[in-house]
């Protein structure tokens, strides 16, 4: 790909450099070799600059480098740029419509006929395949399942019953969709009676879902999962449960049945969400950060239990000097104790 190429699939300016330099790649600066373009997100990565031997460089406007001998691509957001490009140049494989033979397909469902489906593939009865769908080796697709067109699903990945996938979503290997919400009733003989799990997930369009993740089905009604939202390996979804649009949920997170999380929410790694709680629209909870209480809109959250940031910045502050508070205040006491 040319240099002018480049920065035309990422919205790019060619500010300085030969546009019609050939490109085979795009690498971190520490990676990138000849023939390969870099970026430069964050300012503590600019002494790397110097050292890189890639042949361009996305920028963000404003920012400036002393190299004069490598392309600079100007974007507004460098990042995002150099994202584009990850992606011209490594494209998502092109569907091949076939149904492998060793799949399972009940007579009753309605498959697409531009479809990927590949060995061992299990499809119950009354499943829905739009077009465009590929369901990878050994995936199981329960009854009433519908899947939306151009949606991945990977090697492994269970579907349970009458739940729905949209459109260009992509569920990553042995994650489970579905599975019966956590639900359990104590008889007054003091043991756990089992609550029926009766409701459905819904996964609307443009969602993807980490490899090992678990989404619980509601015990009625329904888990949503809304448009856009980004969910990494390892989280577990509790029943009845709603995620709002383009939330990002970090690995080993987990949210107890009926939680709701606001639109371009931010759980970071191993966050813990108590049941029936509101996380506000734009709220962040940190790693390792777990709330017993409703998250306001907008709020930075740490910490265990969870409060403001800029407070928890402060406490752990303190906390790290406990012990010289402490012998402080021995002294203190001794010095009282000694003038009495």
């Amino acid at each position: 790909m040319k240099l002018s190429e480049l920065a035309n699939v990422t919205g790019s300016t060619l500010e300085a450099g030969d546009a019609e330099l050939e490109f085979r790649g795009a690498a971190g600066l520490d990676l990138a070799e000849e023939g390969e373009v870099t970026f430069l997100a964050n300012p503590k990565y600019t002494p790397q600059v110097a050292k890189t031997r890639a042949s361009a460089i996305f920028l963000s406007e404003g920012v400036e480098i002393e190299r004069k001998d490598i392309a600079v691509l100007r974007s507004e957001d460098a990042y995002v740029a150099y994202t584009l490009a990850l992606r011209a140049f490594h494209p998502e494989p092109e569907l091949r419509p076939r149904i492998h033979p060793t799949a399972v397909i009940d007579s009753s469902a309605e498959v697409a006929s531009e479809v990927e489906i590949g060995a061992n593939v299990v499809i119950s009865a009354g499943c829905t395949i739009a077009d465009g769908v590929r369901i990878l080796s050994n995936a199981t697709i329960y009854e009433n399942v519908s899947i939306g067109e151009g949606t991945v699903i990977h090697s492994g990945v269970s579907v349970r019953e009458n739940c729905e996938i949209g459109a260009r979503c992509i569920i990553q290997n042995n994650s489970t969709i579905g599975s019966d919400g956590f639900g359990y009733a104590k008889t007054k003989e003091k043991k756990w009676l089992k609550i029926p799990q009766v409701g459905r997930v819904v996964i609307e369009d443009d969602v993807e879902i980490g490899a090992n993740t678990a989404i619980d089905r509601a015990s009625v009604g329904e888990s949503r999962i809304r448009r856009g939202t980004k969910i990494d390996n390892l989280v577990q979804i509790g029943h009845s449960c709603t995620i709002d649009e383009d939330a990002l949920i970090c690995s080993q997170t987990g949210l107890a049945g009926s939680s709701h999380i606001g639109k371009r929410v931010i759980l970071a790694g191993q966050v813990g969400i108590a049941g029936h709680l509101k996380v506000g629209d734009d709220a962040v909870l940190t790693a390792k950060s777990a709330t017993s209480h409703d998250v306001p809109e907008g709020k930075v959250i740490s910490g265990i239990p969870g409060f403001e940031n800029r407070e928890w910045l402060r406490s752990t502050a303190l906390f790290r000097r406990l012990g010289d508070f402490a012998a402080r205040l021995r002294k203190l006491e001794k010095r009282f104790e000694d003038e009495d």
